[in-house]
């Protein structure tokens, strides 16, 4: 989906004086127009780069709120160009590991910088920095996002302990970046948002956890990796299987617990998101442990139009008992 004239942007700040050589410039007319021109230009961009890499996500960013859909996109397209630093198209480019940690450390840095600036010639960069301003995405959340995906550069087997700390950087924060900009227009509780942010970090957590199943050939043939504390990927049994999907589960149904409390805005999309993984996680049980390590676990796509569906009515049911927050 390309961003359109009615896409959310955040529009260039009015400069707070005259110019001078060291200080902020007052933009123009002409300026400000250039401005939102990029910024659009930026959040197409961003939104291609999700619509080449997820149709899952791009399935669920669809019914998302208009005030909140671009700037999910331009989250996770950010997500996207650093899982592709640490493990896809870098290597494939023949880029070393040494040059790897470089360029995330780059991307990390343009990051930050854009929270300050407002501004990145770098496309994907630029777009989040809009989301960040627009929901107060911080660096409490980027920087623990980046210090995960510059582990996978460098660690191949995990302890439960860094495994916790793995999955709250590559998967929690992104949840809570997500939350962030649910909840932008839609104050809520103290109360409240301490529930909402707990959902968010398991449901995030559930995600990861399933991935990690799901991806159990690629992380371990090709990447050489093993994320399950002490388990063999060579000779993974039903009972270690079934132990973690049962985290996963209680993951999912903590999470589940809270959507029917987010503004509406992003219920819908985070709903369709929970069933496909728990779907997923029905369908990882019922696969034999061995066969995990030559076989990616999928949803076909006609489950997953009637998943939609009944998420989709779900939430409509949810909306209409009055105790949930409003669009």
């Amino acid at each position: 989906m390309n961003s359109s004239p009615s896409d959310p942007v955040t529009p260039p700040p009015p400069g707070p004086g005259p110019a001078s050589p060291s200080g902020p410039v007052t933009p123009s007319s002409a300026d400000r127009a250039a401005a939102l021109r990029y910024h659009r230009t930026a959040q197409a961009a961003a939104a291609a780069v999700i619509n080449r890499y997820s149709t899952s996500f791009g399935l669920a960013c669809r019914v998302l709120g208009p005030s909140v859909r671009t700037h999910v996109r331009s989250v996770y397209a950010l997500v996207r160009v650093a899982d592709e630093i640490v493990d896809g198209a870098s290597a494939g480019a023949g880029v070393s590991a040494h040059d790897a940690r470089e360029l995330l450390d780059g991307l990390e840095a343009e990051t930050l910088e854009v929270l300050e600036r407002g501004f990145s010639t770098n496309l994907v960069v630029h777009a989040f920095g809009l989301a960040a301003d627009y929901g107060g995405i911080a660096a409490d959340l980027i920087t623990p996002f980046f210090a995960s995906m510059r582990a996978d550069l460098g660690v191949d087997t995990h302890s439960t302990e860094s495994l916790e700390d793995y999955v709250y950087g590559s998967a929690e924060v992104v949840g809570l970046m997500c939350l962030r900009l649910f909840l932008a227009e839609h104050p809520v509780s103290c109360q409240q948002e301490a529930a909402l942010v707990s959902g968010a970090r398991r449901l995030g957590a559930a995600f990861q956890k399933v991935n990690f199943l799901r991806d159990l050939s690629e992380d371990y043939n090709s990447l050489g990796r093993v994320y399950l504390p002490g388990a063999d990927p060579r000779a993974l049994t039903e009972a270690t299987k079934h132990e973690f999907l049962d985290e996963i589960d209680a993951d999912l149904a903590a999470a589940r617990a809270v959507i029917d409390d987010l503004p509406a805005n992003g219920r819908t999309a985070v709903l369709i998101a929970h069933d496909l993984f728990a779907e997923l996680s029905v369908r990882l049980r019922k696969t034999p442990a061995a066969q995990l390590l030559t076989t990616r676990i999928r949803v076909p796509d006609a489950r997953k139009m009637m998943l939609t569906t009944k998420a989709v009515a779900s939430a409509n049911r949810g909306r209409a008992t009055g105790r949930r927050l409003q669009a």
